[in-house]
């Protein structure tokens, strides 16, 4: 409840004098007999007007108050907040070629960008995700939702050797524009994430990355990888044994995709780092929410002041019938 003139509650400030001029009134109208003794009219009975003669001043106190609150002006108001959510649609593109399984992450590298991933995917509640897995082809493992849980569940179904090995770059960052080009989001991100340089696949990363510029899509490449070498699990004849292998990530075509289209190139080296450049993706890419607040007003006067003109004629009634003659 608001008051459109609370400057009218100063009024009730004339009720003080009212009163005392009510309480002088009653003194004044009062006679008074010397009695050498009361007790011959302590036996005299009193009617209920004597015990209800201040009601009509009562009456007429609660009209004066009810008839301010109407000058006054009582609102009710209605409130309410339209919040709309636009949000980003991201495609990530992940690479799960052999060389994936290398153990300069732990437990290796297709299982960390895993776990990393999924914590990003929870922190974007408003926006639609999709998954593209890539090696020697590629495929989407997930179009573009809001299931969030779905996304997540399938992320942890990925692993190494579920489509014929190699590194086809050019056709899983083809594969992840092919899922935005009909996007109306306000912003269309892909986050691309290979260990290893382009050799396989028909179309050339740089032809995608500006296929990408073209639906206005923008592209963070993540070369994934330590520096030098890595430990990786080689089959050999005498079993599965690890090996260091030369790390090798074409970062020239990275940041020649990331630069095409507006984006940018990150390296990862370890958890930590895949971490943090997760973080700072989610920084560049917040979702944009307008939240538009509504509010309807509604006069409430009216009943103040009926019950106040109401109350206001039942003390004058009282006053010149019932209490006539009560001082």
């Amino acid at each position: 409840m608001s008051y459109k003139n609370p400057e009218f509650f100063y009024l009730f400030l004339l009720l003080i004098p009212m009163i005392a001029w009510y309480i002088w009134q009653q003194k004044k109208m009062g006679a008074s007999i010397q009695f050498s003794s009361n007790m011959g009219f302590a036996k005299i009975p009193k009617s209920w007007k004597y015990y209800f003669r201040h009601s009509v001043f009562v009456i007429l106190l609660s009209s004066m108050s009810f008839l301010i609150l109407a000058l006054a002006r009582p609102q009710s108001s209605n409130s309410w907040q339209n919040v709309t959510t636009e949000g980003i649609d991201i495609v990530i593109a992940l690479d799960i070629s052999s060389s994936m399984l290398a153990m300069d992450f732990q437990p290796n590298r297709i299982e960390a960008a895993k776990d990393v991933a999924t914590q990003f995917i929870s922190g974007r509640p408003n926006d639609k995700i999709g998954l593209v897995i890539f090696s020697g082809e590629s495929f989407t493992q997930c179009p573009l939702t809001t299931d969030h849980a779905t996304v997540i569940n399938l992320f942890r179904n990925i692993e190494s050797g579920m489509i014929e090995d190699g590194t086809a770059i050019g056709n899983g960052l083809a594969t992840a524009v092919s899922r935005l080009k009909e996007s109306n989001a306000i912003s269309k991100v892909i986050i691309l994430l290979t260990d290893g340089v382009n050799n396989r696949g028909e179309i050339a990363p740089v032809t995608a990355a500006e296929l990408a510029k073209t639906f206005g899509i923008r592209v963070y490449t993540v070369g994934i990888g330590t520096i030098g070498t890595a430990p990786y699990p080689m089959q050999t004849p005498f079993g599965v044994q690890v090996r260091d292998m030369k790390v090798e990530i074409d970062e020239p075509t990275l940041q020649k995709i990331a630069e095409t289209t507006d984006g940018k190139y990150f390296r990862a080296t370890n958890n930590t780092s895949l971490t943090e450049i997760y973080k700072e993706i989610d920084k560049l890419e917040k979702s944009k929410i307008d939240v538009k607040e509504y509010s309807k007003k509604e006069e409430q006067y009216l009943k103040y002041a009926l019950a106040g003109a109401f109350l206001l004629l039942l003390s004058m009634f009282l006053k010149t019938t019932i209490f006539r003659n009560i001082p």
